[in-house]
């Protein structure tokens, strides 16, 4: 069964997802649960529309890119282990600004 989540991003990062803020989005169907580490490469391929590497650096997001599940800091519920639950608000925020 498909997996309905809301991403959002802030700070800046809505400008590599074609300045949308808020996204409903609906994971395809996999074996395995969908956890942060599998929505990172599915989000640069079916959302980000530039500049990948200002937003993924390796298998994660790159430094100074704050990531919130459900408004806690993903750094308590695994990281990119966190298994992603229906109707969960996974929010991106950019702390780098440039000058």
């Amino acid at each position: 069964m498909p997996l309905s989540i809301n991403i959002e991003f802030g700070g800046g990062a809505e400008l590599l997802f074609d300045k949308v803020k808020r996204h409903e989005v609906e994971l395809p169907d996999q074996e395995s649960p969908w956890t942060i580490r599998n929505l990172l490469p599915w989000m640069k391929d079916n959302m980000l529309k530039e500049r990948p590497e200002l937003f993924i650096q390796a298998d994660t997001v790159r430094p100074g890119i704050l990531v919130l599940v459900n408004d806690a800091d993903w750094e308590l519920m695994g990281e990119l282990d966190y298994e992603i639950q229906p109707k969960d608000r996974i929010v991106f925020i950019s702390t780098l600004h440039g000058g």
